[in-house]
Formats: structure tokens, sequence, C-alpha cells
């Protein structure tokens, strides 16, 4: 996304995540400033956090997250539903910049990734590409209050 990403990350230590989005804001947006010859915020707004402790949040939360860019090339697809989904699905697989090809199975970041929370959840990369599939045809209403936009 262009100004923003989103992680689902389980926190080990009081405090670990607060301390770890600190740590990658800062030290990204420092090296990408002098990289580029800029100073000033990358990101829009500051960290947000939501504690997901049930399976009916998190699983839709998963959805979300990796359905996020969509919207760069269909803007308004979670009010109008999905016009192409021909398209939808060959840059969902072309999109490097997302985990979901490491979770359907498509190598692109799999050294930065521990997958083994959602294992009990899919049985393979096949299982998970149906699920966020099948989601798309949803309605996003179970998790609209509490999605961070």
């Amino acid at each position: 996304m262009p100004n923003h990403f989103h992680l689902i990350l389980r926190q080990l230590k009081e405090g670990g995540i607060a301390k770890f989005m600190q740590k990658i804001g800062t030290g990204y947006t420092m090296y990408f400033n002098q990289k580029n010859q800029r100073n000033g915020a990358l990101f829009q707004g500051t960290f947000k956090a939501i504690l997901v402790d049930k399976d009916n949040y998190f699983l839709p939360l998963i959805n979300y997250v990796h359905l996020n860019p969509v919207e760069l090339i269909e803007p308004n697809w979670k009010q109008e539903g999905i016009k192409d989904w021909g398209k939808i699905n060959e840059f969902l697989e072309n999109y490097r910049w997302s985990s979901y090809l490491d979770y359907a199975n498509i190598k692109n970041f799999p050294s930065v990734l521990n997958k083994g929370f959602l294992a009990g959840y899919f049985k393979n990369g096949e299982n998970y590409k149906n699920f966020i599939n099948q989601w798309l045809t949803k309605d996003l209403e179970p998790i609209k209050n509490t999605i961070l936009e």
C-alpha cells in the first residue's frame, strides 16, 4: 500500500508489539529518507492495534489484510463488489508486497513469516486461496466496527 501497512502479530512479551512497531517504523523511515534525500513521515497516521482473541474476528481479519491491496486496482470493491475476478486473482498472485503469496504456497517472503499459527486453520495453499476467494463475495459487516482505517 502506498501509505500504510497491516501486520498480524503475536505478542510474546508485554509491550513487545509497540516496541517492535516503533523500531520498524523509525528504522525504515530513517533508511528511506536517507536513501531518497528527503525527510518527514512516510506512513499515514500513527500505529494502531486491536487485540484479536476470537476466531470470529481473526479469520475475517486475515482476509481483510490480504485483500486490502485489491483497492489499488479496484478502489470501490468493498462497496460495489468485484467487477473482474480474473484481474483480482492475477493481481493477488503477483502482488509481491503481501504475505498472501506465502500462505497460498507461492514463495515470496518465507524467511520472515511464521505460518505455524495458521496451520490449524488451512490444510494447504489451495485451501487458503479458496478461503480468500469465498470471502471476497461476503459482506464486511462482521468486522466493520473493528477495522482500523
